[in-house]
């Protein structure tokens, strides 16, 4: 068992969003890992950050992504970070795994001043902009398709995605008459 579909992307991008909008229409269970480290930990995620460190929030997260990984099926969102992680980039290499790129403005203003986010405290937009330029090789490196959602609507992301993953789901000719 794998998910349908796996979301990575920076803070804001809306893998929450446009997961749940996925998970609706194709009838199926949306997870988050961050709402699976608060589960298993039994505190939120800001708090994991200010009582135990950013290091035992990751082993926390890496430990969740796999498991998830293998049981479940439908629209997993993972946390903007979980792709620091060596062998949770490996884990979604033969995953369908969409990349949701946002711009630091659009981001940022999706965010707002949201305190539930240890990693961008203070300057959100610049807090953006140090985190993508950080992490956007590991974002490419596991995704297979990549969506730009800034200007646009959770409704008009989740059909970009869908768009995508339908246009690769289609049988090549050549393939069909062997």
């Amino acid at each position: 068992m794998s998910p349908r579909l796996v979301l990575v992307g920076g803070p804001g991008a809306g893998k929450s969003t446009v997961g749940h909008l996925l998970a609706q229409r194709w009838n199926l269970e949306l997870v988050d890992t961050d709402s699976l480290v608060e589960a298993q930990a039994g505190i939120t995620v800001a708090d994991i950050f200010i009582t135990q460190g950013e290091d035992r929030f990751r082993e926390l997260e890496r430990d969740v992504v796999a498991a998830a990984l293998s049981a479940h099926d439908g629209v997993l969102a993972l946390g903007g970070g979980a792709i620091l992680d060596e062998a949770t980039r490996t884990l979604l290499r033969n995953q369908p795994v969409v990349f949701l790129q946002a711009d630091p403005s659009d981001a940022s203003a999706r965010i707002g001043l949201n305190r539930d986010r240890p990693l961008l405290l203070g300057n959100v937009r610049g807090q953006l902009m140090a985190l993508m330029a950080q992490r956007l090789e590991f974002y490419t490196s596991v995704a297979k398709w990549s969506v730009d959602t800034s200007g646009l609507s959770p409704d008009q992301v989740a059909d970009a995605v869908e768009s995508l993953m339908e246009s690769s789901h289609q049988v090549d000719p050549q393939e069909a008459q062997s």
